[in-house]
């Protein structure tokens, strides 16, 4: 339910996604055991957009366990390192980066609020800044940090945005076909959720969650207001699970609404660039 945001709001956050890290780490979701056997956590159109990382350096902000973030190391970026505020999540990705014999020179994790990220991370800045799916939805203040990301981003670098489609929230659950959320509401999303997206019957305490909705004009206008230059914005017809139960899943793995059913964008990519010398 839409609410005025909780004064607790970041630690309940964090309690929660503390909670969740062991049953992540744990679950087939993020299969970590093919993970570390060489499974590729990164989404195709994610690696065409980026493109060629090699040597590289890399900021994940928000990195949770960490797979996308290695994931890239594995694709050659010269130096990774990824930011999170839960200290069980951050711990799961050292080990993890540890199993695959990547030292703190090749990957690196950090403890703190995405908020503080410039003053947390080893070096002032880095050629690409990432931020995968699922991560702004928990920031109420989408130019702090947009501000926070393009004091990151080195000249001639660029930040790179993968998140789920706003549009997505607005619609009701049970078939994705009528408007009954307010698109453009500033209001925090308040409500009590047992489990997890990746294990919708695990037992867990702290439920609780307060989460924002942020129009894609808005991400990107904050962007291009911290100086950085948009490159593109694309928006993609699928969702990596079945939002409404009237998706169906095809061969590539995503989620698409059936032949007969318009679409409607379900994820968003955004690339905006430092100019150098800006």
């Amino acid at each position: 339910m839409y609410a005025s945001t909780p004064d607790d709001w970041h630690g309940i956050n964090r309690a929660r996604w503390d909670e969740r890290v062991p049953i992540h780490a744990a679950g087939d979701f993020y299969g970590l055991d093919a993970f570390l056997a060489g499974q590729d956590a990164l989404r195709d159109f994610e690696l065409a957009e980026v493109g060629d990382v090699t040597g590289r350096t890399l900021l994940h902000l928000q990195c949770h366990i960490g797979v996308d973030t290695l994931s890239w190391a594995r694709h050659g970026a010269a130096h990774v390192v990824g930011l999170d505020f839960s200290e069980p999540a951050v711990e799961t990705a050292r080990g993890l980066a540890a199993s695959l014999g990547l030292g703190p020179d090749r990957a690196a994790f950090v403890a703190a609020d995405v908020y503080d990220a410039a003053q947390a991370v080893p070096d002032s800045a880095y050629d690409i800044v990432y931020t995968g799916l699922g991560a702004l939805n928990w920031l109420p203040d989408i130019g702090r940090w947009a501000e926070t990301v393009a004091s990151l981003v080195a000249p001639g670098g660029f930040l790179y945005l993968a998140e789920f489609h706003p549009l997505t929230d607005c619609f009701d659950d049970e078939t994705g076909s009528t408007v009954t959320y307010d698109y453009f509401s500033r209001d925090a999303w308040v409500e009590e959720s047992p489990g997890t997206y990746a294990d919708l019957d695990a037992v867990t305490v702290h439920n609780r969650s307060v989460e924002w909705q942020h129009p894609v004009g808005e991400v990107v206008s904050a962007l291009a207001a911290a100086g950085l230059r948009i490159e593109f914005l694309h928006e993609h017809d699928a969702s990596l699970f079945p939002r409404y139960p009237a998706l169906e899943r095809h061969k590539d793995g995503y989620y698409r609404f059936p032949a007969d059913r318009p679409r409607i964008p379900m994820m968003y990519s955004v690339k905006a660039s430092r100019p150098v010398g800006g």
